[in-house]
């Protein structure tokens, strides 16, 4: 990795900092465990998804409301999987 992909991962990190303590844990931890390995598109598609307003960016990731992009589907089923794999027993 190099230093612009660790500047890159280091202002995506800020910008998961939300207003939200349950987004921060959510985004953050997607962004720690699988960052490195984030295609183009889906690095775009995360990016889209932290422009969202907390209140629409929570019920997103709760499913409390769909999305109606499948790729957008996908990459929320990927950020819960990712804080699902990290809880301590």
């Amino acid at each position: 990795m190099n230093q612009e992909d660790k500047i890159s991962e280091a202002q995506l990190r800020w910008r998961c900092r939300r207003g939200m303590l349950e987004l921060d844990l959510l985004l953050t931890t997607f962004v720690k465990m699988e960052y490195n390995s984030l295609s183009n598109e889906e690095f775009a598609l995360f990016s889209i998804l932290l422009d969202y307003q907390d209140q629409a960016l929570f019920d997103l990731l709760l499913e409390k409301e769909p999305s109606p992009d499948a790729a957008m589907t996908a990459l929320v089923a990927r950020i819960r999987q990712a804080s699902s794999t990290n809880v301590v027993a």
